[in-house]
């Protein structure tokens, strides 16, 4: 039977086209991906020698399989034009069963196709790798982002983290007018604890305050150890006077906690809020906080002390 060239013209063609596709479309669609997931929140990190060369391994990247994708569609258009003439002439139809020069055109073709189903197979097995290897590096970085917001004694979270929810809170505060509280607490007296006992039973101490603290918060609040013997709780949707009955709830818990060492922890709190206290910022809102707790040493330790208009930083 003579061979349909036209119809071998389109099916070759309908091949180059999925290999187009997963060659150089698919990869450039994962390449977007990676950019716009992984590089572009990384970007501002970067020194300006290490952005420009990420930008250029990225551009060259994508010209490269821009132009390997051209090159495959020309084929593809070139291969196709030729079955459609070879179709045409009707003094080919008998040529198919002889040796001649359009025989062995087609075997090329032939091999052609068999070379390229296989490319497109192991193509296909490459995306479907390279899928699970973004995902597992997806993984890997929430988890990566979520150990450095964490605090390595306590396994709060840090202070860097803090600041970034207070700054989301102080955004929400202005747009919506939601109250916000931020309370403040150090533990009275701490450097004793480490001086009688070790800086061991020292952490440990202070592990019992994250979680005292976590187990007597609700879930959408921040409990961060900020530095030291030195904790803060970012209180959402909160005003000041729901603040002061937490913090007095957990210096009473504090104050009567069993510890491990056997002696008596107490703790001194400041409160500061908004709308109640009228900061203009995030840095005088905890200002506010800190003037506070500071007032609570002063006046004897282990109470709570809110921010008072004397105390109000901006606005």
């Amino acid at each position: 039977m003579p061979p349909d060239f036209a119809s071998l013209g389109r099916r070759l063609k309908q091949r180059l086209l999925l290999a187009l596709c997963l060659s150089s479309g698919l990869p450039l669609l994962v390449l977007a991906y990676v950019v716009h997931r992984y590089i572009i929140p990384e970007v501002a990190s970067l020194s300006t020698v290490s952005v420009a060369a990420l930008e250029g391994l990225v551009f060259f990247t994508a010209l490269a399989m821009v132009g390997g994708a051209w090159l495959i569609w020309d084929l593809g258009r070139t291969v196709s034009r030729v079955a459609l003439l070879l179709a045409a002439q009707p003094t080919l139809v008998g040529l198919g069963n002889k040796t001649d020069e359009v025989g062995t055109l087609m075997k090329s073709f032939t091999g052609m196709l068999a070379t390229i189903e296989q490319q497109a197979i192991e193509i296909n097995t490459f995306a479907t790798r390279l899928d699970a290897a973004y995902k597992e590096l997806e993984v890997t970085n929430t988890k990566l982002k979520e150990t450095s917001f964490r605090d390595e004694v306590t396994g709060l979270y840090n202070r860097r983290f803090f600041s970034l929810r207070l700054e989301e809170e102080m955004s929400r505060f202005r747009r919506f007018n939601h109250p916000v509280s931020v309370v403040l607490l150090d533990i009275d007296g701490f450097k004793n604890v480490n001086d009688e006992f070790g800086h061991a039973v020292g952490d440990e101490t202070l592990r019992d305050l994250g979680q005292i603290l976590m187990k007597h918060s609700r879930g959408i609040n921040v409990v961060a150890r900020f530095g030291g013997d030195e904790f803060t709780i970012l209180l959402v949707e909160t005003p000041k006077a729901g603040a002061q009955l937490y913090a007095e709830r957990i210096r009473q818990v504090v104050a009567t906690f069993p510890f491990s060492h056997g002696k008596q922890v107490t703790a001194s709190f400041g409160v500061a809020s908004l709308p109640d206290d009228e900061v203009a910022s995030s840095d005088d809102l905890f200002r506010a906080a800190d003037e506070a707790l500071y007032a609570a040493k002063r006046a004897g330790k282990n109470q709570v002390v809110a921010a008072r208009p004397r105390q109000q930083v901006g606005g």
